[in-house]
Protein backbone atom coordinates (compact mmCIF):
# COMPACT_ATOMS: atom_id res chain seq x y z
CA UNK A 1 0.00 0.00 0.00
CA UNK A 2 2.77 2.33 0.99
CA UNK A 3 4.63 1.50 -2.24
CA UNK A 4 1.50 2.28 -4.29
CA UNK A 5 1.07 5.61 -2.51
CA UNK A 6 4.70 6.56 -3.16
CA UNK A 7 4.31 5.61 -6.81
CA UNK A 8 1.18 7.72 -7.07
CA UNK A 9 2.95 10.65 -5.45
CA UNK A 10 5.87 10.23 -7.81
CA UNK A 11 3.55 10.26 -10.82
CA UNK A 12 1.69 13.28 -9.47
CA UNK A 13 4.92 15.10 -8.72
CA UNK A 14 6.27 14.22 -12.15
CA UNK A 15 3.17 15.59 -13.81
CA UNK A 16 3.37 18.75 -11.70
CA UNK A 17 7.06 19.14 -12.48
CA UNK A 18 6.42 18.74 -16.19
CA UNK A 19 3.82 21.51 -16.17
CA UNK A 20 5.05 23.86 -13.49
CA UNK A 21 8.40 24.90 -15.07
CA UNK A 22 6.60 25.77 -18.30
CA UNK A 23 4.45 28.24 -16.40
CA UNK A 24 7.44 29.83 -14.73
CA UNK A 25 9.95 30.05 -17.55
CA UNK A 26 9.42 33.72 -18.30
CA UNK A 27 9.44 35.27 -21.73
CA UNK A 28 11.50 36.13 -24.81
CA UNK A 29 11.28 39.14 -27.11
CA UNK A 30 12.07 37.93 -30.63
CA UNK A 31 12.82 40.19 -33.58
CA UNK A 32 12.22 38.11 -36.69
CA UNK A 33 13.41 39.10 -40.18
CA UNK A 34 12.18 36.24 -42.36
CA UNK A 35 8.61 35.99 -43.62
CA UNK A 36 5.71 36.01 -41.16
CA UNK A 37 4.80 32.50 -42.32
CA UNK A 38 8.10 31.22 -40.91
CA UNK A 39 8.36 33.54 -37.90
CA UNK A 40 5.09 32.36 -36.37
CA UNK A 41 5.77 28.59 -36.34
CA UNK A 42 9.27 29.17 -34.98
CA UNK A 43 7.90 31.19 -32.07
CA UNK A 44 5.09 28.68 -31.44
CA UNK A 45 7.40 25.64 -31.53
CA UNK A 46 9.84 27.20 -29.06
CA UNK A 47 6.96 28.09 -26.73
CA UNK A 48 5.64 24.51 -26.84
CA UNK A 49 9.05 22.99 -26.18
CA UNK A 50 10.17 25.30 -23.37
CA UNK A 51 7.12 27.01 -21.90
CA UNK A 52 8.81 30.36 -22.56
CA UNK A 53 6.35 32.97 -23.81
CA UNK A 54 7.59 34.49 -27.08
CA UNK A 55 6.71 38.05 -28.01
CA UNK A 56 7.53 38.17 -31.71
CA UNK A 57 7.90 41.24 -33.93
CA UNK A 58 8.43 40.81 -37.68
CA UNK A 59 10.45 43.44 -39.55
CA UNK A 60 12.90 43.39 -42.46
CA UNK A 61 16.64 43.18 -41.79
CA UNK A 62 17.31 46.86 -42.39
CA UNK A 63 14.40 47.91 -40.21
CA UNK A 64 15.48 45.64 -37.36
CA UNK A 65 19.06 46.88 -37.56
CA UNK A 66 17.76 50.46 -37.34
CA UNK A 67 15.58 49.48 -34.37
CA UNK A 68 18.56 48.01 -32.49
CA UNK A 69 20.45 51.25 -33.04
CA UNK A 70 17.49 53.30 -31.80
CA UNK A 71 17.14 51.08 -28.72
CA UNK A 72 20.85 50.98 -27.91
CA UNK A 73 20.40 52.67 -24.52
CA UNK A 74 17.28 50.69 -23.62
CA UNK A 75 17.22 47.32 -25.41
CA UNK A 76 13.75 45.81 -25.78
CA UNK A 77 14.57 42.76 -27.86
CA UNK A 78 16.39 39.61 -26.78
CA UNK A 79 17.11 37.75 -30.03
CA UNK A 80 17.27 38.89 -33.64
CA UNK A 81 16.57 35.82 -35.77
CA UNK A 82 16.85 35.67 -39.54
CA UNK A 83 17.47 38.17 -42.27
CA UNK A 84 20.59 38.77 -44.31
CA UNK A 85 23.93 38.52 -42.57
CA UNK A 86 25.39 41.91 -43.53
CA UNK A 87 23.30 43.96 -41.08
CA UNK A 88 23.92 41.35 -38.36
CA UNK A 89 27.65 41.87 -38.92
CA UNK A 90 27.16 45.63 -38.83
CA UNK A 91 25.24 45.34 -35.56
CA UNK A 92 28.09 43.22 -34.15
CA UNK A 93 30.65 45.83 -35.21
CA UNK A 94 28.62 48.55 -33.49
CA UNK A 95 28.43 46.55 -30.26
CA UNK A 96 24.67 46.17 -30.52
CA UNK A 97 24.79 42.40 -30.08
CA UNK A 98 26.32 40.09 -27.49
CA UNK A 99 29.05 37.48 -27.81
CA UNK A 100 27.85 33.91 -27.39
CA UNK A 101 29.54 30.65 -28.39
CA UNK A 102 26.79 28.11 -28.71
CA UNK A 103 27.61 24.44 -28.05
CA UNK A 104 25.83 23.83 -31.39
CA UNK A 105 28.65 25.47 -33.40
CA UNK A 106 30.39 22.13 -33.90
CA UNK A 107 27.37 20.84 -35.84
CA UNK A 108 27.25 23.65 -38.39
CA UNK A 109 28.63 24.06 -41.91
CA UNK A 110 31.85 26.05 -42.28
CA UNK A 111 30.07 29.02 -43.88
CA UNK A 112 27.90 29.37 -40.78
CA UNK A 113 30.78 29.20 -38.30
CA UNK A 114 32.85 31.64 -40.41
CA UNK A 115 30.05 34.13 -39.92
CA UNK A 116 30.41 33.62 -36.16
CA UNK A 117 34.19 33.99 -36.28
CA UNK A 118 33.99 37.12 -38.43
CA UNK A 119 31.66 38.76 -35.89
CA UNK A 120 33.71 37.66 -32.87
CA UNK A 121 30.83 35.30 -32.06
CA UNK A 122 28.18 38.01 -31.99
CA UNK A 123 26.19 36.37 -34.77
CA UNK A 124 25.98 32.99 -36.50
CA UNK A 125 24.76 31.64 -39.83
CA UNK A 126 21.40 29.87 -39.77
CA UNK A 127 20.74 29.48 -43.52
CA UNK A 128 22.06 30.53 -46.92
CA UNK A 129 20.49 31.43 -50.24
CA UNK A 130 21.46 32.88 -53.62
CA UNK A 131 20.28 36.17 -55.09
CA UNK A 132 18.57 36.36 -58.47
CA UNK A 133 15.21 37.18 -59.99
CA UNK A 134 12.07 35.61 -61.34
CA UNK A 135 9.76 36.65 -64.14
CA UNK A 136 6.16 35.92 -65.03
CA UNK A 137 6.26 33.67 -68.10
CA UNK A 138 2.64 34.37 -69.01
CA UNK A 139 3.13 38.15 -69.02
CA UNK A 140 6.39 37.82 -70.92
CA UNK A 141 4.64 35.87 -73.68
CA UNK A 142 1.66 38.24 -73.79
CA UNK A 143 3.95 41.23 -74.25
CA UNK A 144 6.24 39.39 -76.66
CA UNK A 145 9.31 40.36 -74.66
CA UNK A 146 12.70 38.59 -74.73
CA UNK A 147 13.66 36.29 -71.87
CA UNK A 148 16.03 38.09 -69.45
CA UNK A 149 19.07 36.00 -68.56
CA UNK A 150 21.58 38.45 -67.08
CA UNK A 151 21.72 41.42 -64.72
CA UNK A 152 22.43 43.76 -67.63
CA UNK A 153 19.25 42.62 -69.40
CA UNK A 154 17.12 44.20 -66.69
CA UNK A 155 18.28 47.71 -67.61
CA UNK A 156 17.18 47.37 -71.27
CA UNK A 157 14.48 49.84 -72.40
CA UNK A 158 12.01 47.08 -73.30
CA UNK A 159 11.60 46.37 -69.59
CA UNK A 160 10.68 49.94 -68.68
CA UNK A 161 8.33 49.86 -65.70
CA UNK A 162 8.49 46.06 -65.57
CA UNK A 163 10.92 45.44 -62.66
CA UNK A 164 10.29 45.42 -58.93
CA UNK A 165 12.98 45.38 -56.23
CA UNK A 166 13.18 46.36 -52.58
CA UNK A 167 14.77 49.51 -51.19
CA UNK A 168 18.23 48.66 -49.78
CA UNK A 169 17.70 51.13 -46.93
CA UNK A 170 15.01 48.86 -45.46
CA UNK A 171 15.70 45.49 -47.07
CA UNK A 172 18.63 43.19 -46.49
CA UNK A 173 17.85 41.46 -49.80
CA UNK A 174 18.23 44.70 -51.74
CA UNK A 175 21.40 45.64 -49.85
CA UNK A 176 22.80 42.23 -50.85
CA UNK A 177 21.96 43.12 -54.46
CA UNK A 178 23.67 46.49 -54.15
CA UNK A 179 26.79 44.94 -52.62
CA UNK A 180 26.77 42.08 -55.14
CA UNK A 181 26.58 44.40 -58.14
CA UNK A 182 29.50 46.43 -56.80
CA UNK A 183 31.53 43.23 -56.54
CA UNK A 184 30.47 41.93 -59.97
CA UNK A 185 30.92 45.10 -62.02
CA UNK A 186 33.07 47.38 -59.88
CA UNK A 187 31.50 50.31 -58.06
CA UNK A 188 31.31 52.84 -60.90
CA UNK A 189 29.85 50.41 -63.43
CA UNK A 190 27.47 49.06 -60.81
CA UNK A 191 26.05 52.53 -60.16
CA UNK A 192 25.85 53.20 -63.89
CA UNK A 193 23.83 49.99 -64.21
CA UNK A 194 21.53 50.82 -61.28
CA UNK A 195 20.86 54.30 -62.67
CA UNK A 196 19.93 52.69 -66.00
CA UNK A 197 17.74 50.19 -64.15
CA UNK A 198 15.88 52.88 -62.21
CA UNK A 199 13.39 53.86 -64.98
CA UNK A 200 12.48 50.17 -65.28
CA UNK A 201 11.60 49.89 -61.58
CA UNK A 202 7.87 50.30 -60.94
CA UNK A 203 8.22 50.11 -57.15
CA UNK A 204 10.90 49.93 -54.47
CA UNK A 205 9.28 47.76 -51.80
CA UNK A 206 10.13 47.64 -48.10
CA UNK A 207 10.29 43.84 -47.99
CA UNK A 208 12.85 41.86 -49.96
CA UNK A 209 10.46 38.98 -50.70
CA UNK A 210 7.60 41.19 -51.95
CA UNK A 211 8.88 41.41 -55.57
CA UNK A 212 8.70 37.61 -55.88
CA UNK A 213 5.04 37.68 -54.89
CA UNK A 214 4.39 40.56 -57.29
CA UNK A 215 5.96 38.65 -60.19
CA UNK A 216 3.89 35.58 -59.31
CA UNK A 217 0.60 37.50 -59.43
CA UNK A 218 1.50 39.49 -62.55
CA UNK A 219 1.66 42.79 -60.68
CA UNK A 220 5.15 43.12 -62.14
CA UNK A 221 6.94 41.21 -64.86
CA UNK A 222 10.26 40.78 -63.04
CA UNK A 223 10.96 40.56 -59.30
CA UNK A 224 14.50 40.73 -57.92
CA UNK A 225 14.74 38.59 -54.78
CA UNK A 226 16.55 35.65 -53.29
CA UNK A 227 15.81 32.64 -55.45
CA UNK A 228 14.26 30.67 -52.59
CA UNK A 229 11.55 33.33 -52.31
CA UNK A 230 10.68 32.74 -55.96
CA UNK A 231 10.59 28.96 -55.35
CA UNK A 232 7.88 29.54 -52.74
CA UNK A 233 5.76 31.22 -55.41
CA UNK A 234 6.53 28.65 -58.12
CA UNK A 235 5.38 25.80 -55.88
CA UNK A 236 1.94 27.40 -55.59
CA UNK A 237 1.58 26.99 -59.36
CA UNK A 238 2.45 30.59 -60.26
CA UNK A 239 3.79 30.99 -63.84
CA UNK A 240 7.27 32.12 -62.86
CA UNK A 241 10.75 31.18 -64.02
CA UNK A 242 13.81 31.59 -61.81
CA UNK A 243 16.99 33.19 -63.15
CA UNK A 244 20.49 33.01 -61.69
CA UNK A 245 22.08 35.89 -63.66
CA UNK A 246 24.72 34.99 -66.24
CA UNK A 247 27.36 37.35 -64.81
CA UNK A 248 27.23 35.56 -61.45
CA UNK A 249 25.45 36.59 -58.31
CA UNK A 250 25.81 37.17 -54.59
CA UNK A 251 24.30 35.25 -51.74
CA UNK A 252 23.23 35.69 -48.15
CA UNK A 253 24.12 33.98 -44.95
CA UNK A 254 20.94 34.47 -42.96
CA UNK A 255 21.99 35.05 -39.38
CA UNK A 256 20.97 35.18 -35.74
CA UNK A 257 22.19 37.44 -32.93
CA UNK A 258 21.54 38.03 -29.25
CA UNK A 259 20.81 41.66 -28.41
CA UNK A 260 23.40 43.26 -26.15
CA UNK A 261 21.79 44.03 -22.79
CA UNK A 262 18.93 41.56 -23.42
CA UNK A 263 16.52 41.54 -20.50
CA UNK A 264 15.99 37.78 -20.83
CA UNK A 265 19.55 36.66 -21.53
CA UNK A 266 19.17 33.06 -20.28
CA UNK A 267 16.12 32.54 -22.47
CA UNK A 268 17.86 34.24 -25.39
CA UNK A 269 20.65 31.66 -25.19
CA UNK A 270 18.12 28.83 -24.98
CA UNK A 271 16.44 30.06 -28.16
CA UNK A 272 19.82 30.54 -29.87
CA UNK A 273 20.86 26.94 -29.15
CA UNK A 274 17.44 25.58 -30.09
CA UNK A 275 17.32 27.50 -33.39
CA UNK A 276 20.54 25.77 -34.47
CA UNK A 277 19.09 22.26 -34.03
CA UNK A 278 17.82 20.18 -36.95
CA UNK A 279 14.34 20.06 -35.40
CA UNK A 280 14.05 23.85 -35.41
CA UNK A 281 15.65 24.30 -38.83
CA UNK A 282 13.42 21.68 -40.42
CA UNK A 283 10.43 23.93 -39.70
CA UNK A 284 11.54 26.03 -42.67
CA UNK A 285 10.22 23.65 -45.30
CA UNK A 286 6.91 23.30 -43.46
CA UNK A 287 6.68 27.10 -43.62
CA UNK A 288 7.44 26.96 -47.36
CA UNK A 289 10.86 28.55 -46.95
CA UNK A 290 13.55 26.96 -49.09
CA UNK A 291 16.94 28.15 -47.89
CA UNK A 292 19.91 25.87 -47.19
CA UNK A 293 20.00 25.25 -43.40
CA UNK A 294 23.24 25.65 -41.44
CA UNK A 295 23.14 22.48 -39.32
CA UNK A 296 24.73 19.59 -41.24
CA UNK A 297 22.05 17.21 -39.95
CA UNK A 298 19.13 19.41 -41.00
CA UNK A 299 17.09 18.40 -44.01
CA UNK A 300 17.78 20.38 -47.18
CA UNK A 301 14.39 20.95 -48.84
CA UNK A 302 14.15 19.18 -52.17
CA UNK A 303 13.00 22.39 -53.86
CA UNK A 304 15.82 24.54 -52.45
CA UNK A 305 18.07 26.07 -55.13
CA UNK A 306 21.44 24.29 -54.90
CA UNK A 307 24.34 26.68 -54.45
CA UNK A 308 26.65 24.41 -56.46
CA UNK A 309 24.41 24.89 -59.51
CA UNK A 310 24.72 28.70 -59.42
CA UNK A 311 27.67 30.91 -60.40
CA UNK A 312 28.39 32.62 -57.08
CA UNK A 313 30.83 35.43 -56.47
CA UNK A 314 33.32 35.37 -53.59
CA UNK A 315 31.12 37.64 -51.51
CA UNK A 316 33.20 39.87 -49.23
CA UNK A 317 31.22 39.72 -45.99
CA UNK A 318 33.90 41.55 -44.06
CA UNK A 319 33.83 44.61 -46.31
CA UNK A 320 30.09 44.76 -46.97
CA UNK A 321 29.27 43.79 -43.41
CA UNK A 322 31.00 46.98 -42.27
CA UNK A 323 28.70 49.70 -40.95
CA UNK A 324 30.78 52.45 -42.60
CA UNK A 325 30.67 50.74 -46.01
CA UNK A 326 26.95 50.11 -45.70
CA UNK A 327 26.23 53.74 -44.82
CA UNK A 328 28.43 55.02 -47.65
CA UNK A 329 26.84 52.79 -50.30
CA UNK A 330 23.29 53.47 -49.12
CA UNK A 331 23.87 57.20 -49.12
CA UNK A 332 25.26 57.04 -52.65
CA UNK A 333 22.38 54.83 -53.83
CA UNK A 334 19.78 57.16 -52.31
CA UNK A 335 21.45 60.23 -53.79
CA UNK A 336 22.35 58.96 -57.25
CA UNK A 337 19.85 56.21 -58.03
CA UNK A 338 16.56 56.81 -56.27
CA UNK A 339 17.07 60.54 -55.85
CA UNK A 340 18.53 61.00 -59.31
CA UNK A 341 15.22 60.72 -61.17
Amino acid sequence: MKTHRLAALAVAFGTFAAVQPAAAQGQLSLYCSVQEEWCRPMAAAFERETGIKVNMTRKSSGETYAQLKAERQNPRGDVWWGGTGDPHLQAAEENLTAEYKSPMLKDLYDWATRQAELSKYRTVGIYSGALGYSYNTRTLAQRNLPEPKCWRDLAKPEYRGEVQVADPNSSGTAYTMLASLVQIFGEEQAFTFMKALHPNVNQYTRSGAAPARAAATGETLIGITFLHDAVTQALTGAPVKLVAPCEGTGFEIGSMSIVRGARNMANARKFYDWALTPAAQNLAEEAKSFQIPSNKASKIPEAAPRMQDITLIQYDFQRFGSAAERDRLLQRWTREVRGGS
